[in-house]
């Protein structure tokens, strides 16, 4: 894909498509790595950006349930 450089003020830029930005949902803000004859754009993400809609999905799956036994289910707290 070719993209035309455009003057932004005394500075260049490229004009993303919508698509592409929806794709790799990228905001208002990039991070670009420098290599040695590339430049490379990633999304900037929030951690645990997304993490409630999954868990939402996991409990409707019924995949929140404990994978391990209550340890503490046949002890007694008289033996603290």
């Amino acid at each position: 894909m070719h993209l035309a450089v455009v003057s932004i003020g005394n500075s260049k830029g490229i004009r993303i498509p919508k698509t592409i930005l929806d794709k790799y949902q990228i905001g208002d803000v990039v991070d670009v790595e420098m290599r040695d004859d590339a430049l490379v754009l990633r999304p900037i993400r929030k951690p645990r950006d997304g993490w409630e809609e999954a868990f939402q999905a996991m409990h409707q799956n019924g995949d929140d349930k404990l994978l391990i036994p209550d340890l503490f289910e046949d002890e007694t707290w008289e033996t603290w």
